[in-house]
């Protein structure tokens, strides 16, 4: 179904580093292999420091890759922390719901904040997988429960079914040169646990990072950020939230459990744990407090919503992909996230 990729910088620029060279030309090949034309939209390259200095430019790109019409799936580099800055560039003037139309689109950790910017203008969007952290895998191959995902995803354009990977990886510290080809620590994997509430529950999935959207609520890292969320009313409303599924994953940060604590009751206060019809999270990368998290996760939220843990999608590898906007149905004792595909 997906023909061609056409690849966006909307946070870091790092892409366009030599560092990462290596990592760009194995994730490329890996795409053309797979039948894919490759089109890197017109800043997505021009490295760190210029991307940084223009939020304008990454705008720019995600408003090219919809209005061309050859472009069938818009991949997201990688994450970052400031894609928020494209804010007044795509929604002054309704610059992005001009061009916006269903189309494919995946990315995940920063790139929660454009999944929201999306959803806001009626868009299903894909969460989980990014160009350099699993296209550009340094093993021989991508991961084969991310690469299964991957491939049916850019196969039927949509997900049926999330089940649990087996194993679960320790993440890299090496991602030099000299890494390529080299295999990643493996660890067996214990399955999506339930940790309260109804093992079966329904409804469309929304969410993402944890750290990007406890970003919108505080001045945590830049001093306008909450301000630019609010003006353009990124949070969907609480009406928005009711019978939604939140999914919440943590970052290569491994917040620390005050810190975790501290983010959940901020979302707390805006009374989402009172309307969803569920809750799933995703396995902490290198599963860094696991069973903190989880005891957190049962102090914060006192209501009955069901919370499924461990789930293979976020910052831990290997990464499922989990589609946004659509109706899913949970089942805890199967093991099992099932997807209605509606996309039209």
């Amino acid at each position: 179904m997906i023909k061609t990729v056409g690849i966006v910088s909307l946070s870091s620029g790092i892409i366009g580093e030599s560092a990462v060279k290596h990592e760009v030309n194995l994730g490329v090949k890996r795409l053309r292999d797979l039948g894919l034309e490759v089109k890197f939209l017109e800043h997505a390259q021009k490295g760190v420091g210029c991307l940084a200095d223009h939020p304008e430019s990454r705008a720019q790109d995600l408003i090219q890759a919809f209005k061309d019409s050859s472009i069938d799936m818009i991949l997201c580099a990688i994450g970052g922390d400031d894609t928020y800055r494209l804010l007044p560039y795509l929604f002054e003037n309704d610059e992005l719901k001009k061009v916006v139309h269903q189309k494919v689109f995946l990315g995940f950790s920063d790139t929660t904040i454009n999944h929201l910017m999306l959803h806001k203008l009626g868009i299903k969007t894909f969460y989980g997988q990014s160009f350099l952290a699993d296209v550009c895998e340094l093993e021989t191959d991508m991961l084969p429960y991310t690469f299964s995902y991957f491939k049916e995803l850019i196969t039927t354009g949509s997900i049926s079914e999330i089940r649990p990977s087996e194993v679960w990886y320790e993440e890299r510290t090496d991602f030099s040169e000299k890494a390529l080809g080299t295999k990643r620590t493996r660890h067996e994997n214990q399955g999506f646990e339930l940790l309260k509430g109804k093992a079966i529950f329904t409804g469309e999935i929304l969410g993402g990072c944890l750290e990007s959207i406890y970003d919108i609520f505080a001045h945590s890292r830049y001093a306008d950020t909450t301000e630019l969320c609010a003006k353009y009313e990124l949070f969907p409303t609480l009406q928005a939230w009711k019978g939604k599924i939140l999914l919440l994953e943590t970052s290569e940060e491994k917040s620390e459990p005050t810190l975790y604590r501290k983010m959940l009751e901020t979302l707390k206060t805006t009374g989402i744990f009172s309307v969803l019809n569920g809750i799933l999270v995703g396995k902490p990368m290198d599963e860094t407090y696991y069973d903190e998290y989880k005891q957190i996760l049962l102090d914060v939220i006192d209501t009955d919503v069901p919370i499924l843990y461990n789930v293979n999608v976020g910052h831990a590898t290997p990464r499922a992909i989990v589609p946004f906007g659509m109706k899913a149905e949970v089942d805890a004792n199967e093991q099992v996230i099932r997807f209605l595909n509606e996309l039209k």
